[in-house]
């Protein structure tokens, strides 16, 4: 009786139900890879939303609860997340997930960074990230790296699930591959076409689209525009012709409205991460983004 009350119970409740890894994740992207290489052996929690600006979160409490049960932490890297994740890993009192261990993903590893600074920082430049820019997920290219390192760390911490993750990191590879096909297509408008960016959020996409992004509204990272800075704007732009504004979804729109309603230039109000609505995947933000884009250039 007991061992057809046991065979019932694993045939109702598999034990792959109770043995999922626990991943935390910075940003919904970041857990949207996650799950793309983990699958059915993964349990993703993602701590930021999709419309939050991942350098300033509130440090809340039940971030440090998460992580503290987590076993793989993927984060940005590059100092991204570095205005809140420290003091809530610090919290979370968890040493598998710590800097240097398996279960910590810096996706940053092996990328080619851009904008690293040359010259020695103080706080007078604004939020400017001495690694290097940190906004590295809008090239596609950089992706496939970021989902290799994911790869490599599930691994480590789950080694009976090898073959699985191989299977599916193989399998992202190729839909990545197809769909940059699809997408060199659709980008060859793009080059060499003005833009100006509210912050540096899209450094990598437009090198590799081949926008030219002319000028930030922020005069440095983090400092909101002063009138003075619109101003400037204003006089510079004659110079140029700037196809349109891009702004950031969690950025405020009354400097950028205004820009555009005085230049006549339009103004898209883009994501930069999923989890907004119909964004669910990687290759849903990225086929948003050069949709929405291209119907103005």
């Amino acid at each position: 009786m007991k061992k057809l009350f046991l065979f019932l119970f694993l045939l109702l409740f598999p034990l792959n139900l109770f043995a999922k890894i626990n991943v935390v994740a910075t940003l919904p992207i970041f857990g949207n890879l996650a799950e793309e290489i983990g699958g059915d052996r993964v349990l993703v929690t993602s701590l930021a939303r999709g419309n939050q600006d991942p350098h300033f979160l509130d440090a809340k409490p039940s971030y440090a609860v998460a992580l503290n049960k987590a076993d793989l932490l993927v984060h940005g890297g590059l100092d991204l997340e570095v205005g809140w994740l420290p003091p809530v890993l610090n919290q979370a009192r968890n040493g598998k997930i710590l800097s240097g261990t398996p279960g910590n993903v810096n996706l940053s590893q092996g990328l080619q960074i851009l904008e690293i600074p040359k010259v020695l920082l103080d706080r007078s430049m604004g939020d400017v990230h001495p690694l290097g820019n940190p906004h590295t997920w809008l090239e596609p290219n950089n992706v496939k790296l970021m989902v290799a390192n994911i790869y490599q760390h599930l691994i480590q911490v789950d080694p009976q699930g090898k073959d699985y993750y191989l299977n599916r990191f193989q399998n992202f590879l190729q839909r990545m591959n197809s769909k940059l096909l699809q997408w060199d297509v659709q980008i060859k408008n793009f080059r060499n076409k003005e833009v100006i960016t509210y912050h540096k959020s899209f450094s990598y996409f437009a090198n590799w689209t081949g926008l030219k992004i002319i000028a930030m509204i922020e005069p440095k990272p983090g400092i909101p525009p002063s009138s003075s800075r619109v101003s400037d704007i204003l006089k510079m732009l004659p110079n140029y012709k700037v196809k349109a504004i891009l702004v950031e979804n969690f950025y405020p729109k009354k400097i950028p409205q205004y820009l555009s309603e005085k230049t006549k230039i339009p103004m898209l109000d883009l994501p930069t991460d999923t989890g907004e609505e119909g964004l669910n995947t990687y290759f849903d933000l990225m086929d948003h983004l050069i949709g929405e884009i291209n119907k103005i250039l």
